[in-house]
């Protein structure tokens, strides 16, 4: 039985832990770990915003941790009703509780739990004038963090993750995306059932490879959906996938680099397929 000095109930149907010991600690915890993730079908982000942001989205959370220091804040506490309204669990855990879960000396003051959400690759059908991102392998969480991101920005459909890509969900990857997780719609495939689906694609299927000839500029991106082929951080794009491609584009450099970083490259892409949809004036990311 749990030590009634380390858990008890506050108002409000919120749980009051603070004891390392505590088994949904230990749960949520373990979220750092992939295995752990998979197992629990959920992922944390943190931050009020983060959270407010995924419950606004209809994404589904399982646990609401806050620091006590948030008792009495309006914003946490209408979010820690929203969090029960939608059967989820509210934790108020010590300082020492939510720096153990998030890894940091200095935490956030909130940290949500949420499932995880994925898109069938079967349900993904570009039309007019969407833009997906496809990435082959992608290995750096903080690569496909600020992808997904600029995916976000620019008004990208989504991000498709062939093959041995690392997870999205992870506590890096999310903290990259700065919140656009829960924006930008996820699906993946093996490579197999990936060149399977793209046969059936009615869009431009556009890659970036070293051995491409059209300078990314020059191609007109406006006539179909498209669908941007990104490849892995060091082996570029296979010849199997770069063989399903429209047209193989490259980014031309004038320095001695001989390659962008993959977020930057599919940035870069990204922005200029983007260009003619993209307003004047909106607003200005730092």
């Amino acid at each position: 039985m749990m030590d009634s000095r380390t858990e008890r109930r506050v108002p409000g149907r919120v749980k009051e832990v603070t004891s390392l010991s505590n088994p949904i600690v230990k749960d949520i915890k373990a979220l750092a770990l992939k295995k752990f993730r998979d197992q629990q079908h959920a992922f944390m982000a943190e931050g009020l915003k983060l959270v407010i942001d995924a419950l606004d989205s209809g994404w589904k959370i399982k646990t609401l941790v806050f620091a006590k220091a948030g008792r009495g804040n309006a914003a946490v506490e209408k979010t820690a009703a929203r969090t029960v309204a939608a059967g989820g669990l509210v934790l108020q855990v010590s300082e020492k509780v939510l720096a153990a879960i998030t890894r940091r000396d200095n935490p956030q003051m909130v940290v949500g739990v949420f499932e995880q959400r994925y898109l069938p690759l079967k349900d993904v059908e570009p039309a007019g004038s969407d833009v997906w991102v496809a990435l082959d392998r992608v290995r750096d969480p903080g690569n496909l963090g600020t992808i997904i991101r600029t995916a976000d920005a620019v008004g990208a459909k989504g991000v498709i993750l062939v093959g041995d890509c690392t997870d999205p969900f992870s506590v890096e990857t999310v903290r990259a995306t700065m919140g656009s997780i829960f924006s930008v719609p996820l699906a993946r495939a093996d490579a197999e059932t990936f060149t399977a689906w793209r046969r059936g694609l009615s869009a431009l299927v556009a890659g970036t490879h070293l051995k491409g000839s059209v300078d990314y500029r020059s191609v007109d991106y406006s006539t179909k959906p498209v669908l941007l082929l990104m490849g892995n951080e060091q082996q570029g794009l296979p010849g199997s996938l770069a063989e399903i491609c429209d047209t193989l584009v490259r980014i031309p450099q004038a320095g001695r680099a001989d390659s962008l970083n993959l977020a930057v490259a599919t940035g870069v892409m990204l922005y200029e397929i983007r260009r003619n949809a993209l307003p004047m004036e909106g607003k200005i990311d730092a």
